[in-house]
C-alpha cells in the first residue's frame, strides 16, 4: 500500500525526459567506475583524500548501486525511492568534493561540488513529481 503511494505520479513529459537523463548519469557513472581505469583510480582517491570509511567495500559497492538505480530510473521502477537512494550518495559526494582539493581527483568535473548539487536538485524534483511519461511506475499504478 505505501508503496502504490509512492510510486504514483502522472504522465508529466518534462519529468520523464529529467528521469532518464538521470538515469543515464547514475548508469554510466557506475560503469566508468568499473571499466576506466583512471576514473576507478580517481575514485580511490577521492574515497582517501575524504577519509570516507571502509574505502575497499565502498569502491565495489558504489558503482553497483550507481548502475542500479541508474537502471531504475531509466525504466522508472520505484523512482521516488531510487531518489532517495542517489541522493543519499550524492551528498556523500558534495562532502568529497568539499573536503578533496586535488583537481587531479576530479578528473571530468570541476573541483567544486557542481556535479552533485545539480543532481541533488534533480533528484529531489523526481521526489517530488515521481517517474513521470514512460516509466513502469507510471503504468502499473494506472
Amino acid at each position: 500500500m505505501i508503496f502504490d503511494q509512492a510510486r504514483r505520479t502522472s504522465n508529466d513529459k518534462i519529468v520523464g525526459v529529467l528521469r532518464l537523463l538521470l538515469g543515464f548519469v547514475f548508469f554510466m557513472a557506475g560503469i566508468l567506475k568499473v571499466v576506466v581505469p583512471f576514473l576507478g583510480e580517481a575514485f580511490a582517491g577521492q574515497l582517501n583524500a575524504a577519509n570516507i570509511p571502509f574505502q575497499d567495500l565502498s569502491l565495489f559497492v558504489v558503482p553497483i548501486v550507481e548502475t542500479v538505480l541508474g537502471i531504475t530510473l531509466l525504466f522508472g521502477i520505484h523512482v521516488r525511492l531510487s531518489a532517495v537512494v542517489a541522493a543519499s550518495i550524492m551528498l556523500v559526494a558534495t562532502y568529497v568534493h568539499e573536503v578533496a582539493d586535488d583537481p587531479l581527483l576530479f578528473p571530468l568535473q570541476p573541483v567544486e561540488p557542481i556535479g552533485p548539487l545539480v543532481l541533488l536538485l534533480g533528484l529531489a524534483y523526481l521526489l517530488w513529481r515521481g517517474g513521470g511519461a514512460w516509466s513502469i511506475d507510471l503504468r502499473e499504478i494506472h
